[in-house]
């Protein structure tokens, strides 16, 4: 795509960005010269911003001061300034930067179809608008013959808490009510009978700062107010199509927690205090408790551990080995081919692959015959270089995500062969690749589907003398 005439907006304007310019050339530890210019490349957001800076370490002991980067802040601050008036939420930028004379540097605005990725190339491209990931659109499975453990035992729950929280103030069954209203679900019984004791808000405990403290070591963990309350379904975790992509949702048959991404029946209650959600399960996997209390770990993006077995034993500190709903019995369902993992493709291939990952590869390149025409194969992300014929993937019939490199993008938009049913896709950038091959690239895959692509604008002017 042809360079766009800058606009009116001041994100447009070459001084704008002339601070930041300055500061990445009197910065570099390279010396710049006509014949050999200094491109970099980097990123300013309304939330952030990464610039390939060399900073000074502060004196040993000490921290960093907002003084020691106040030349940088400033410079930045000027440029997100103007994204805020353009309504632009992030910027891209690559510039070649000589000592004197003019300087160029050219802006990629992100399209509203692409993820962010690494600077300045953008992540997943979003083919098809509103499409998620095969592991978000799984619902529970249904087991019909699940029932509360043994344990639960919500008079008990409630009588404890009483003796442990004399003074709490309890919900009424009007804010109860109000709750499973708005949630379209009936709180079990265990979890009615703690919010009873408790509604944990802030406001019912004045100056009592040391409430919290004991109402988390009375609970178990740190109680979310009644109000709080939600239903972890798949919506509530997001992630990036390249890392979700790569997920697969997976229930053995003696798992006790479903291998979800989310369910309708994860109630989320309370915290761990490091980000791990609590929830009473009512979806729960074919050897779990109806009620059971599970963990959704905020470093992954699928599946629960079991916590307790119920809201009654987690109150009395009747707490088991955790365990992970989401192993597998046999082959993966997510495969890794690469120098250190699985050998070859062939090792890789069974009815029940999802995804197919084929990273740093020495040896010759593969060929993606054994997977051709599996049912399931949905990702397939490979490191530029490592397939033998690109062209193999027209049989990857049910793939939904593709994330290969540039010419090998380049080899399937040459032949007509882009995989039409795919909702997301990426491609893979090795080193410092140019941007320029890149964009061409995504431009032309969002334009396929008829997505809004990249614009690039050139900005020129002269940054003066280095002082």
């Amino acid at each position: 795509m042809a360079d766009r005439n800058p606009s009116l907006s001041s994100v447009h304007d070459f001084s704008t960005w002339a601070p930041v310019l300055r500061l990445l050339r009197d910065n570099s530890t390279r010396q710049a010269t006509v014949s050999s210019p200094l491109r970099v490349t980097g990123r300013i957001g309304r939330q952030g911003w990464s610039l390939p800076l060399r900073r000074q370490a502060p004196p040993s002991g000490q921290a960093a001061q907002a003084e020691d980067v106040r030349d940088e802040t400033e410079a930045v601050e000027r440029v997100r300034q103007a994204l805020v008036e353009a309504g632009i939420d992030e910027i891209s930028f690559t510039t070649k930067i000589v000592p004197a004379g003019e300087t160029a540097i050219r802006l990629l605005a992100r399209s509203p179809a692409t993820e962010s990725g690494l600077d300045p190339h953008p992540g997943a491209l979003l083919l098809v608008e509103g499409a998620v990931p095969q592991p978000w659109r799984c619902l529970p499975d249904p087991v019909p013959g699940a029932v509360p453990a043994a344990s639960a035992d919500p008079g008990l729950l409630e009588r404890t808490l009483r003796e442990r929280l004399p003074d709490a103030v309890g919900a009424t069954e009007t804010e109860i009510e109000n709750v499973e209203t708005r949630l379209g679900l009936a709180l079990p019984e265990e979890l009615k009978a703690l919010y009873r004791v408790t509604r944990a808000r802030w406001e019912d405990w004045g100056d009592d700062h040391a409430a919290p403290a004991r109402e988390c070591a009375a609970v178990g963990c740190e109680l979310f107010p009644l109000d709080d309350v939600y239903v972890a379904d798949a919506s509530s975790r997001h992630s990036l199509w390249k890392f979700a992509a790569m997920e697969a949702v997976v229930t053995p048959p003696h798992a006790a927690v479903q291998g979800l991404v989310g369910s309708p029946g994860w109630l989320v209650f309370g915290d761990n205090g490091g980000g791990d959600r609590l929830a009473v399960d009512l979806t729960p996997g074919p050897r779990g408790h109806l009620g059971q209390i599970i963990m959704i770990g905020h470093e992954e993006n699928v599946g629960a551990s079991l916590v307790a077995d119920s809201l009654t034993d987690l109150v009395l500190d009747r707490l088991g080995e955790p365990l992970d709903g989401s192993y597998e019995d046999g082959p993966p369902a997510v495969a890794h081919v690469n120098i250190r993992s699985l050998p070859s493709i062939e090792a890789a291939a069974h009815p029940g692959l999802e995804v197919l990952s084929i990273g740093v590869w020495e040896a010759e390149p593969l060929s993606l015959a054994p997977v051709v025409g599996l049912p399931r194969l949905r990702t397939l992300v490979a490191y530029p270089g490592t397939l033998a014929d690109p062209l193999e993937i027209v049989g990857l019939t049910a793939l939904e995500y593709l994330e290969i490199g540039p010419e090998e993008w380049r080899v399937l938009l040459d032949a007509g062969a882009v995989p039409r049913g795919l909702s997301a896709a990426a491609v893979k950038v090795h080193g410092d690749q140019d941007v320029a091959p890149v964009r061409s690239v995504v431009n032309e895959l969002l334009a396929i589907w008829g997505r809004p692509p990249i614009i690039r604008t050139t900005l020129r002017g002269d940054l003066g003398p280095v002082p």
